[in-house]
């Protein structure tokens, strides 16, 4: 069955049960394990059950095959066609999980996107693993800073002073 072809038949029985948001997102650049990623909104667990069962359905009568169904007792119900993924989900579990941002490709970053010293995801800025100075979590005076564990060409970390205590002589 041509992929196409798979993929309207889907859609259209998506739409006979009356699915919600239905989004269709193509994967190809992102995995090798199937092409389009279909995602629905269902009111009710019944509901999603019913749409898993006629998607299932339609896509036999139309020659495709089903690899498989899960999730029948659950707010989240997949139905394998191969080449297409069906993910029927109640709302609060489509807000959670969040499939579009996940399954979407990558855009590429605008400079408005960007705040002054932030990266274009809004995480701060970090330097290179080469322009960074790695210290032990015990700080200057531990072992891992002594000469042994010192880098070639590097001057090893000064071994903090000894504290001067007063011998008291008990008599």
């Amino acid at each position: 069955m041509r992929l196409k072809k798979l993929q309207k038949a889907i859609v259209t029985a998506l739409e006979d049960i009356k699915a919600r948001a239905i989004e269709v997102i193509d994967v190809t650049k992102l995995t090798a394990m199937f092409d389009y990623v279909i995602i629905a909104s269902a009111d009710s667990g019944r509901q999603a059950r019913a749409l898993a069962m006629h998607v299932h359905d339609v896509v036999k009568q139309a020659g495709g095959k089903i690899y498989g169904m899960e999730g029948e007792q659950t707010d989240w119900m997949l139905v394998d066609c191969g080449d297409t993924v069906v993910h029927i989900m109640l709302p609060a579990a489509r807000e959670h999980y969040n499939l579009e941002q996940l399954w979407q490709p990558k855009r590429a970053p605008n400079k408005e996107d960007a705040a002054p010293g932030r990266e274009p995801t809004g995480k701060p800025r970090t330097r290179s693993s080469a322009g960074t100075r790695k210290t032990s979590a015990a700080g200057v005076g531990s072992k891992a800073n002594t000469a042994k564990s010192a880098a070639p060409g590097r001057k090893p970390a000064r071994k903090p002073a000894a504290s001067k205590r007063s011998k008291s002589t008990t008599g």
